[in-house]
């Protein structure tokens, strides 16, 4: 056995389990020819580390080590392998009930994954409280929009309703009227037509069987003779006559005089008479518009008064060429009210009378 001053030596002297259990007396040694109460008395026998162990006297009996259980640290592996200590190799084995570096490790490795384990649980669990917490806020954003928009809905179907209930209130109201003036104009043309005249309308018959614009028949005879005539007589005979023609020969042309005419244009037309001169009557009148007779390049300007004159029998003859070429589709009674509504325009504008706007 080495000297126990080649053991002081170990660097983990103070800290080496070896070390420590020499000191506490843990490990024994006893001859291998002593009885089993040599043992005992041996076994209760601490040996002292820093002094050498000294055998029986006159005795030299070969000594065996006791077999005693430490946890084998490399930092004295060189003591322990020394010549002195023949310890046996059952000593670098664990004993039960204790953990070797492989065994603490792993222990320490499932304290590791477990509390990382709970980490993540924990973590995760976070994670998806804020989840449920954002969905749970948007889930609360939908149903106050739904709300609102259901308001809206609610809104416009209300306000619908009291439309349609309005529209069909003022139709319904609107159909009463037209019931009203239609019986009223019913009971009046049953008034009328007792009213009638039975030579102008048996002419004005006699007339729709055949229409024509030949001046002979009985019906357009009378109406030349008591309104168109009369009507298209102005002061200057000349050009009454030439406007006659025009308006039986549907070739009459008015329009509107320009305001003011623009010095840097040449007018290459003709122009009888002025804008304050009336080429028909002849009087002093502000003339708005001005006629031009068939293909002439020769423009007159004429009053309102003229101008209003010449429209009614040329709306007369616009409603007897609808007659003739069978645009108009009615009874002859109807007509025949439509005819006398246009003469009575006719002679009233004989008279002097016409709308403003003329």
């Amino acid at each position: 056995m080495n000297p126990p001053e080649e053991c002081s030596r170990c660097p983990a002297r103070g800290t080496c389990p070896e070390y420590l259990a020499m000191s506490s007396g843990t490990v024994r040694y006893a001859p291998s020819g002593l009885g089993s109460a040599l043992e005992g008395n041996l076994g209760e026998e601490s040996w002292d580390t820093d002094s050498q162990p000294q055998p029986d006297e006159g005795h030299l009996p070969p000594l065996e080590a006791v077999s005693v259980s430490w946890k084998s640290v490399d930092s004295c592996k060189g003591c322990r392998e020394s010549p002195g200590d023949q310890v046996e190799a059952s000593a670098e084995e664990e004993t039960p009930g204790e953990e070797g570096p492989a065994a603490a490790q792993a222990r320490l490795d499932v304290s590791r994954l477990r509390s990382s384990s709970m980490e993540i649980r924990e973590k995760g669990s976070e994670f998806l409280k804020e989840e449920l917490h954002k969905a749970q806020k948007e889930l609360k954003l939908k149903d106050e929009e739904c709300e609102r928009l259901s308001k809206v809905r609610e809104q416009l179907e209300r306000e619908l309703e009291e439309l349609t209930a309005s529209l069909f209130e003022e139709a319904h109201k609107m159909v009463r009227e037209a019931n009203m003036k239609q019986a009223a104009s019913e009971k009046q043309l049953k008034e009328a037509r007792g009213k009638v005249d039975t030579t102008l309308f048996a002419e004005f018959q006699a007339w729709r069987e055949s229409p024509a614009l030949d001046k002979n028949s009985p019906f357009l005879e009378r109406v030349y003779r008591e309104d168109v005539g009369p009507c298209l007589d102005f002061t200057t005979q000349e050009l009454s006559a030439l406007v006659r023609a025009a308006v039986e020969d549907n070739t009459l042309t008015i329009e509107p005089v320009a305001p003011q005419t623009p010095p840097t244009v040449k007018v290459a037309a003709v122009e009888y008479g002025s804008t304050n001169t009336c080429a028909l009557s002849g009087l002093a009148r502000a003339c708005r518009h001005r006629i031009r007779l068939g293909d002439s390049e020769s423009h007159y300007y004429i009053s309102p008064s003229s101008r209003a004159r010449i429209t009614a029998v040329c709306n007369f003859f616009t409603y007897i060429r609808y007659i003739q070429q069978g645009l108009v589709r009615q009874d002859a009674e109807p007509m025949f009210w439509e005819i006398t509504r246009l003469r009575k325009e006719m002679s009233l504008a004989k008279l002097g009378f016409f709308p403003q706007e003329a």
